[in-house]
């Protein structure tokens, strides 16, 4: 008989139980093979719309289906056994009325098996964030930077600079908590405003180019493995695989070219 224990995933209660504990560690992942490594290190891991970008050459994620998030969200759910696996609603699929929001992430959930989908917006978000979590959809919210709101904003600019829209990102906080989220992305807002941000609700704030004083940060993997032609400016890279792939394939090209073809002698060759 094996007494192996069997690996239980993180759950939604135990990420929202680590507000003012132990720093919640998240990245993204978009596929199976990059999400199993990933799953040994991280607490949760965001399926993120930033696929539309990373992966498919998208300019921003407003380009971003429900089609592609499914299948993304179910590559990376195959692939990990520990990690709670949290998928982002696309552009669109929410922000029409609560009914339409439940219909598409009961439809995320379904198909992928993920723990909890993750939406954008603070108090405009709040009627919905509390339809969904009062039907059974664990719900993680978007604040500061909203990426789908990029145009709006008029680019990826940081916010708070001007203390005096400090009070709205905070009510955007005490919204989404208050309607039932169990954590909240804090992105792109200066440090004091993500501090003042984290102290204001009692669910962890999960940082991203925002403050060590959040509960948690989250970084695309990619970005943080230096695959990006310019990772933003607040990511660390932790490793340079791009030089590394890039490396790879020229010396693979130059060596099929002198035809000293790789794993020749292990071809099948007719006796």
């Amino acid at each position: 008989m094996s007494t192996e224990k069997p690996v239980r995933r993180v759950t939604v209660p135990q990420i929202a139980g680590r507000k003012g504990g132990a720093p919640i560690v998240s990245l993204t992942s978009y596929h199976a093979h990059t999400a199993a490594i990933v799953d040994r290190h991280a607490d949760f891991i965001l399926v993120g719309d930033s696929l539309g970008m990373v992966m498919h050459g998208m300019e921003t994620t407003l380009g971003v289906s429900m089609e592609l998030m499914i299948m993304h969200g179910r590559a990376v759910v195959r692939g990990t056994r520990r990690a709670l696996i949290v998928v982002d609603m696309p552009f669109g699929s929410y922000e029409e009325s609560p009914g339409i929001a439940f219909r598409n992430a009961a439809r995320i959930m379904k198909e992928t098996q993920c723990g909890a989908v993750k939406l954008e917006g603070g108090a405009r978000m709040a009627e919905t964030i509390r339809f969904l979590t009062e039907r059974g959809v664990p719900v993680m919210a978007h604040i500061g930077l909203t990426p789908q709101s990029s145009h709006v904003m008029g680019g990826f600019k940081t916010q708070g600079r001007d203390s005096d829209t400090w009070d709205a990102h905070v009510e955007d906080a005490r919204a989404v908590a208050g309607a039932g989220a169990f954590a909240v992305v804090v992105e792109g807002v200066v440090e004091p405003l993500a501090r003042r941000i984290t102290e204001a609700v009692e669910i962890p704030t999960i940082g991203i180019g925002a403050s060590p004083d959040c509960d948690g940060q989250i970084l695309v993997l990619e970005d943080m493995l230096g695959l990006g032609e310019r990772p933003p400016r607040f990511v660390k890279v932790y490793g340079r695989l791009g030089e590394e792939i890039e490396r790879a394939v020229s010396t693979y090209a130059d060596e099929v070219r002198a035809r000293n073809f790789p794993g020749e002698d292990h071809v099948y060759r007719q006796e």
